[in-house]
């Protein structure tokens, strides 16, 4: 008979059980996750202290920012821990949070970024009307939409997964708490939360995908229409980073819900959980900041603060 612990705990099983790799592997993420905080908050920092940042493109790159703090700060520190104490063990209430985290804020960041490229249209294809049509009224409204929306989706992930039974494994073979993991090893018939998250991929993360291609095809029109090459290198700088960023959340994200079951292993699913849970937070500031001229200037201003405050 399964004992109370069994019951009300799960088993993450993690990177490594070699003592040697636990701290190494502690290490690096430790370093991933520093990295992650300092480039997000050197954004929302600099966004803030430079008033001609106050404009809609970085309203949202801040929201951005925010959520890859939360994003990141949801399975990272877990893990870190889990290596350095040698205890895989996890709550039933902690395991629900994780879900509840991971769904809100991963499908609100694939919503901002499709927000952002709607921004950019407007931007690039309406420049006179950007003002009134991207006003701060509307900006807020999008932001608040997105974050309610996927905070329901995260509730009713929850709410599934509360209602699971596991009759024989408890060991999910993963790193943090995942949706796809939790159905695998559970006895109930999970097949009405597949039927939800099909129905929510069709009816959120296909428009949000559609959204961005639909705006970048008239960007690039518009684009390439201007006459002049100095014209065309400031446009696509307000655009490159913003595609890079969502190329890569949306490929890491399909690699690991879409591959095929031959392709699903341990490695490669810790793998494919690493690249869509863990690089985008951390690559997202380090894009913008290497593709935008605006956040580097901003960024020397706030360093210098920075410095100066020490």
């Amino acid at each position: 008979m399964m004992n109370q612990t069994s019951m009300t705990e799960f088993v993450l099983l993690g990177f490594a059980n070699i003592r040697e790799l636990q701290i190494l592997h502690f290490v690096l993420f430790l370093s991933i996750y520093l990295v992650a905080l300092i480039g997000n908050v050197l954004i929302i920092t600099s966004v803030l202290q430079n008033r001609h940042l106050h404009t809609p493109m970085y309203f949202f790159l801040v929201n951005l920012s925010v959520v890859d703090i939360g994003y990141i700060s949801t399975t990272v520190p877990k893990s870190m821990a889990d290596s350095l104490l040698d205890n895989k063990l996890i709550s039933y209430s902690g395991c629900a949070a994780q879900v509840f985290f991971i769904s809100m804020l991963g499908c609100s960041e694939l919503s901002l970024l499709a927000a952002m490229a709607y921004d950019r249209y407007v931007a690039i294809c309406y420049p006179l009307q950007y003002s009134l049509i991207m006003n701060w009224n509307a900006c807020f409204k999008m932001v608040v939409v997105c974050l309610l929306c996927n905070s329901v989706n995260g509730v009713v992930q929850v709410a599934w997964t509360c209602n699971l039974h596991f009759c024989s494994s408890h060991v999910v073979e993963q790193f943090f708490c995942d949706i796809t993991q939790l159905l695998k090893i559970s006895c109930s018939d999970t097949q009405p939360i597949i039927w939800y998250i099909f129905a929510f991929i069709l009816l959120v993360v296909c428009p949000c995908f559609l959204l961005v291609t639909i705006s970048y095809s008239y960007i690039f029109s518009s684009v390439f229409k201007i006459q002049s090459a100095q014209g065309r290198r400031k446009a696509f700088s307000t655009c490159t980073p913003h595609l890079i960023v969502f190329s890569l959340f949306l490929t890491t994200g399909l690699f690991s819900y879409t591959r095929p079951k031959s392709l699903s292993s341990l490695p490669l699913n810790l793998l494919s959980a690493f690249l869509y849970a863990v690089l985008p937070p951390v690559m997202n500031p380090i894009i913008y900041s290497l593709r935008n001229r605006e956040i580097q200037v901003a960024y020397l201003k706030t360093l210098r603060r920075w410095l100066k405050f020490i």
